[in-house]
């Protein structure tokens, strides 16, 4: 019976080309609509995109895995207390709450160069599977070129903007952001990076930031990811500001061969 069926779907023509990408494209036909399989694979994906909006991080978690690789970590909370709230109201995820605001305050006040800030965004799967492997590269790569880096602030509900804050009351001139990227159907995991110079709250934009974007396994690899930073920490260090008007001008190959040494003597 269900060979019969599959020899009643109508082949694209651009069926081959389905190799080379992870897009719906070529999908074939039974009559007027789509394949049974095609509908399953779809209603499939955007149950894995809505679980990955809506399920919550666990912070606890990821915070003894950060602790265990030797990092210290706090746990702050943005304004916007629930994820109903935080998908309504997107200036309430930009800003720290009063208890975090104090937990900063109520800290020992750290010289820092550096901060790095995770926040969950829109897909806690992203943040969940990508940020231990990620900071793991990033975190001795930023140490072993001198950098001060005070705990790395675990943000729940944050949006991008919220790092500006971080980065102000630590007086550090870089702030990178790791927060997960509102899921897509063919990538429900997907992490992005913000980098911002001497980013101060409430004056920085969007304009003012770099973003690297699509890390999952199926996109940008960790090492990629880093090397891509890596070059726009060391041309923002040199030109003394971040954001549009800083291009990325790495390519595949010089991803590839680019060295590891010290970065800032490139």
């Amino acid at each position: 019976m269900s060979n019969n069926n599959e020899t009643e779907i109508s082949l694209d023509p651009w069926h081959s080309l389905s190799q080379f990408t992870s897009a719906r494209i070529a999908l074939g036909r039974t009559g007027i609509s789509l394949p049974t399989r095609a509908c399953l694979d779809f209603q499939l994906a955007h149950a894995l995109a809505r679980d990955a909006v809506h399920i919550p991080l666990d912070f606890t978690r990821l915070e003894q895995q950060l602790n265990l690789l030797g990092y210290q970590t706090q746990i702050l909370q943005s304004q916007a207390e629930t994820q109903s709230i935080y998908l309504q109201r997107p200036d309430l995820g930009r800003l720290l709450s009063a208890s975090a605001v104090d937990g900063l305050q109520n800290t020992a006040p750290i010289q820092a160069d550096v901060v790095v800030v995770v926040a969950d965004g829109l897909s806690s799967k992203a943040i969940a599977r990508h940020v231990e492997p990620f900071l793991s590269l990033l975190l001795p790569q930023l140490q072993a070129n001198g950098y001060r880096i005070p705990p790395v602030c675990l943000v729940k509900h944050g949006r991008v903007a919220i790092g500006d804050a971080i980065a102000e009351y630590y007086t550090a001139r870089l702030c990178i952001i790791l927060i997960g990227e509102r899921p897509g159907l063919s990538s429900p995991d997907s992490m992005g990076i913000y980098y911002t110079y001497q980013a101060k709250s409430g004056i920085s934009t969007d304009a003012d930031r770099n973003c690297i974007s699509n890390i999952h396994n199926n996109g940008l690899s960790y090492e990629q990811a880093l090397k891509k930073l890596l070059f726009l920490i060391n041309k923002s260090e040199k030109l003394k500001f971040s954001g549009v008007n800083l291009k990325d001008e790495t390519t595949d190959t010089e991803l590839d061969n680019q060295q590891q040494a010290n970065f800032l003597l490139d």
